[in-house]
């Protein structure tokens, strides 16, 4: 025998506990901010003077639009930062980061692509072309993607919630091309990337020193702090 434990697949929500439990999290999460998010905003109209919403005409709103997607783009921008730079990025001690040797793509023998392709390899990593390539960087690309559209997303929706609360001033409107350069745009950004760079700072050195039991977030409570790329 070789000492790897065979892997049984079990039942459906099982297997998808992690995946599962985190997007209905997400759903109801999703709905108590719509409605702490309509609720406040029908404040805000009462104190101006002007006709409430109903929760529908909140969700169609560009407030409720740009608040949400603001959010979006800050995560996948986070996950798409992280998934390439801890290609190349270390922190001894740290189960988040990679083994200190093994900074870089890593040899086709360690990733199991082309000749080293196994038979349970997914097909294109056995391929020697560009769909090999594409592949090899599918995650950080697809994260990539996500951020841009979830940017623009907000980008558009912000211009135009903006747009609204110039005219209730009044004030002139602006075009997107001006509100890309506005502070409101930069401010709902920066203020989102701060705290996605700060959170992954603090889990990279924190896991070094701190531990939490069956987690594959964190090392073995029994491992060394300088022990490395480690898993629990």
């Amino acid at each position: 025998m070789n000492g790897r434990r065979k892997e049984t697949r079990g039942s459906f929500w099982r297997d998808n506990s992690l995946t599962l439990a985190f997007g209905g999290a997400f759903l109801l999460v999703l709905v108590g901010q719509a409605l702490a998010g309509h609720a406040g905003f029908n404040e805000d109209l009462a104190v101006d003077g002007m006709q409430q919403l109903t929760l529908g005409e909140y969700l169609m709103s560009s407030d409720f639009a740009v608040d949400v997607t603001e959010n979006w783009q800050s995560e996948f921008l986070q996950f798409f930062l992280y998934v390439f730079g801890t290609v190349w990025l270390l922190q001894r001690g740290s189960p988040e980061s990679k083994e200190l040797h093994k900074a870089g793509p890593e040899s086709d023998r360690e990733q199991k692509i082309g000749d080293h392709a196994r038979a349970d390899s997914p097909r294109w990593a056995g391929t020697k072309d560009w769909r090999q390539h594409l592949y090899s960087r599918s995650l950080g690309t697809v994260m990539a993607l996500l951020f841009l559209l979830s940017w623009l997303a907000q980008s558009i929706a912000g211009a135009a919630a903006y747009n609204e609360q110039q005219l209730r001033e009044p004030l002139a409107p602006v075009s997107w091309a001006d509100y890309l350069a506005s502070a409101d745009f930069w401010n709902r950004s920066l203020q989102n990337w701060q705290s996605e760079l700060l959170a992954v700072a603090a889990m990279a050195i924190l896991s070094v020193y701190l531990r939490q039991r069956g987690s594959p977030e964190s090392k073995p409570v029994g491992a060394s702090h300088s022990s490395t790329g480690v898993e629990g």
